[in-house]
């Protein structure tokens, strides 16, 4: 059974710092692309970041500069490690496992099969 489990979402004011985890089981992480993903209350869910197996990253331009995603194959867990935080990266977050064993980064929600749960983040002004 696959599972993913986000943690480290929380409370945190405008300017700070939060990494967030996500922990894979049931599925063959090193040879998968990951993501993150996030959903605001009331829009719709958007590309937040994704790294390729090998390591090769992608970030959504509204996070670009802030964000670092990163992924540990030996212990099968993608982290966003999210700085100078803005009330507008309030959302909950979800990091994602692709369909598919690639090579490639993927950027498109269609790419991807697993998902976790979501966490939610918090940027207070």
């Amino acid at each position: 059974q696959v599972q993913l489990v986000e943690s480290g979402g929380g409370l945190v004011r405008a300017g700070g710092s939060l990494r967030l985890s996500c922990a894979s089981s049931g599925v063959t992480f090193s040879s998968r692309a990951m993501g993150w993903f996030r959903q605001a209350s009331g829009k719709e869910r958007e590309f937040v970041s994704a790294v390729s197996r090998y390591g090769n990253t992608y970030y959504a331009d509204s996070v670009k500069g802030r964000f670092t995603i990163s992924r540990d194959n030996t212990n099968p867990t993608v982290y966003l490690q999210m700085n100078s935080l803005k009330p507008e990266d309030t959302a909950v977050y979800y990091c994602a496992a692709s369909r598919v064993q690639t090579s490639t980064v993927l950027m498109l929600q269609r790419s991807y099969e697993y998902w976790g749960q979501g966490t939610q983040v918090t940027v207070s002004s």
